[in-house]
Formats: C-alpha cells, sequence, structure tokens
C-alpha cells in the first residue's frame, strides 16, 4: 500500500497532524506512517513535514535526525506539505537564532514587531498570534479546492515568512500587518497556521493532499 509519511524528528505536533490525516485517508488506499526513518520517508507516495517550537532546534533535530536529505528528496520528487514551522523551514532563513533553512523557497522569517499596535476592538496585539484568524487566497490553487476564500484557521506563532517571489505566496492573513500564511511551489504547499486545528477547512487541506497531483 502506498504511503503518506509524517516526519517525525522530535519537533511536531505528531499526535494531532497525524490523527488529522488518517481520519482523511480512511479508505482512500493511503497507509498514514509517523516515522523517524529516512527509508520509509525515501519510500513514501507523499511527505508530511510539521514543526513547533523554535525554528533552530527544528532544522538541528532534522539534521541529526538524519532526516534531512529524505526531507529535500520529497521536496524535489514528490507531494510535501509543510505545517507550522514545517513552512518557515522551506524558506532561505530566519532572524530567530538566526539560522539557515532549507531553500526550498526564496524568503525569510521575520519576528512580529506589534508592540503598542491596537487592534480593530482596542486591545493591544500580542505575541505570538494565538487563535483563529482569516486567510485570504491570493492565488488559485488545487490545495484550496473546497475551502471558501476568507476561511478561518488556527495560528499560533511569533514568526512569520517574507517571500521574495511573491508567485510563491497562496494565501495571506492580517495581525497588525498583512503577511503570506500559506506558500506554494511546484509540488510544495506550505501553511503557516495549523489545519489540524482547523475545523473541516483544516481537514478540507489535508483531504485534498491526499490526491493533488502536482
Amino acid at each position: 500500500m502506498a504511503t503518506v509519511a509524517v516526519v517525525d524528528y522530535g519537533m511536531g505536533n505528531l499526535r494531532s497532524v497525524s490523527q488529522a490525516v488518517r481520519h482523511v485517508a480512511q479508505g482512500c488506499g493511503l497507509e498514514v506512517v509517523v516515522t523517524a526513518r529516512p527509508d520509509e520517508v525515501y519510500a513514501a507516495e507523499r511527505v508530511v513535514l510539521p514543526g513547533q517550537g523554535a525554528m533552530p532546534d527544528c532544522m538541528r533535530q532534522l539534521r541529526d535526525c538524519g532526516l534531512l536529505e529524505a526531507v529535500l528528496h520529497a521536496a524535489a520528487n514528490k507531494p510535501l506539505m509543510g505545517v507550522c514551522v514545517g513552512m518557515q523551514m522551506l524558506l532561505s532563513r530566519s532572524e530567530e537564532g538566526p539560522t539557515e533553512g532549507l531553500g526550498l523557497i526564496a524568503g525569510e522569517v521575520v519576528r512580529f514587531q506589534l508592540e503598542g499596535q491596537i487592534q480593530p476592538d482596542g486591545s493591544r496585539y500580542k505575541v505570538p498570534q494565538m487563535g483563529w484568524n482569516q486567510v485570504w487566497q491570493t492565488r488559485s490553487h488545487p490545495m484550496w479546492a473546497g475551502v471558501p476564500d476568507g476561511a478561518w484557521f488556527y495560528f499560533v506563532h511569533s514568526f512569520y515568512a517574507r517571500v521574495v517571489n511573491e508567485a510563491h505566496s497562496t494565501g495571506e492573513t492580517e495581525y497588525g500587518l498583512r503577511f503570506t500564511c500559506a506558500v506554494a511551489r511546484d509540488n510544495i504547499f506550505a501553511t503557516q497556521f495549523h489545519p489540524e486545528k482547523s475545523a473541516d477547512h483544516g481537514l478540507a487541506l489535508y483531504r485534498n493532499f491526499l490526491s493533488w497531483k502536482p
């Protein structure tokens, strides 16, 4: 049976991500495996790269676990979906640390600078952004199938992506400023928000990923 590998390098929200992917994979002929084994990532038909915590820790763990080359191979050869810090890792670098990313999408990850700014409801912006926010689709993509423009997704993050090429930005949200919260290039799609915590619209993204043919 073909597999979907959820990469376990010690820094992902593995339980909720794998449960969500398994839920939408029922009856579609794909087995979902949570794995720290490079050979299983190489063999998988599709790969999910989750991530949470600090970007320097995530990049170090990915290397130390021996999974870096397998993830790069997936990014070059098969559908790959990044989630949260898993999205940030795809970019060139992050000022957190600072640290170098995987360099798969040109851009940088920067920290929110929202001190003293006031939200529309009169409260101050807090960092991290934590909670539900709307996502605006900046270009069409098969991964957005069945997801309405302006749908709400769940965010937890202090850093956000600034991509070099606007064509790589496929979704934006607003939190003190408008920023890229979903990126796409070739066989890669990734989100800053957590689809596995985002109810039906999040499940729709994972479902679309299982059938996406880039």
